[in-house]
């Protein structure tokens, strides 16, 4: 990962967005005047742009101009009318790389709000509680698709009311996003749902088991036999789970760790590849294209636009 003079940038990681920093003279709402719901617009280029995080969902639409998304380990495109949901710590940053002259006035669209006060009302308020699946998935990054239009009205909505009247326009629009389907995770693999606590705990233990001992060999043969089950019940129960079969699933938190080195540090990539579990590189060449559609250098080359550095 080096710029065009052939240094490594030193923000490997990603920044941390706190209160201070979110100064009106960038377009911020003052905390004075709003609740829970905070509305940002901005253009671009602009110091919000950078590659970092904060403890606040945000949702993000962009208006104008095209380039590259970052959110979390995944690298996609983006263009007038992309629509993001990050949840809480989770790393992103849009880079437009077909800037006019003079940059844009208007690129970005943004609501952000908390967690603690949606999950404490959705004790008291059923019709809360639909949003919940949803925010389960903004931890991985949501992208929605075909909403544009609405999605532009929603957030206008939203931001000319104040008080209730911000927070019921605020709850229609997630209501909206609760019932699309039309969607698709953007970093990890993502549970799906089980029947009962035991079953919960059982696969919280093998995701544990498979994410802290990556280089382990761990067969789904093996953890049928551990969970009392055979290998046709074995496959079926964490497919339901997780959506995946066991090798998918297993290949996609291997390759997904590898991102986080890939981006966080400067390490060989052989070296990640066999510390990913990988038994020779040419096989983790090959998942890591199957599964990013880029190879591991191409990914490190563009993991660079983060920071805004061409190559």
């Amino acid at each position: 990962m080096r710029t065009a003079k052939g240094t490594v940038p030193r923000q490997l990681k990603p920044e941390l967005e706190h209160d201070h920093s979110r100064s009106p003279a960038l377009g911020y709402e003052s905390p004075d005047e709003v609740g829970i719901i905070r509305c940002l617009a901005h253009g671009f280029p602009t110091p919000l742009a950078r590659w970092h995080y904060h403890d606040e969902y945000e949702l993000h639409l962009i208006t104008a101009t095209s380039g590259k998304a970052f959110v979390g380990d995944w690298i996609g495109q983006f263009q007038p009318g992309h629509l993001v949901l990050t949840g809480p710590r989770l790393p992103h940053n849009w880079v437009t790389m077909d800037l006019p002259e003079g940059g844009v006035a208007e690129r970005d669209l943004v609501i952000q709000f908390p967690h603690s006060p949606i999950e404490e009302a959705s004790r008291h308020i059923p019709e809360m509680r639909e949003v919940l699946l949803l925010l389960e998935r903004a931890k991985h990054g949501i992208e929605f698709f075909d909403i544009y239009p609405k999605a532009l009205q929603h957030w206008r909505s939203v931001k000319a009311a104040q008080g209730l009247a911000r927070f019921g326009a605020f709850c229609t629009f997630l209501s909206e996003l609760a019932q699309c389907k039309d969607y698709r995770l953007l970093s990890n693999a993502q549970l799906q749902g089980v029947d009962n606590d035991a079953q919960l705990d059982q696969i919280n233990a093998i995701l544990s088991r498979i994410t802290d001992n990556l280089s382990e060999n761990v067969s789904a043969s093996d953890l049928a036999r551990e969970l009392g089950m055979n290998d046709s019940r074995f496959s079926r129960f964490f497919r339901r789970a997780t959506g995946n079969t066991f090798t998918d699933f297993v290949n996609h938190v291997r390759i997904n760790r590898a991102c986080q080195w890939l981006m966080e540090s400067d390490r060989p990539i052989t070296n990640i590849g066999f510390d990913v579990g990988f038994n020779n590189i040419a096989n983790f060449n090959r998942r890591f294209l199957d599964i990013k559609g880029m190879t591991p250098r191409e990914y490190r080359r563009q993991v660079a636009n983060r920071f805004g550095i061409k190559k």
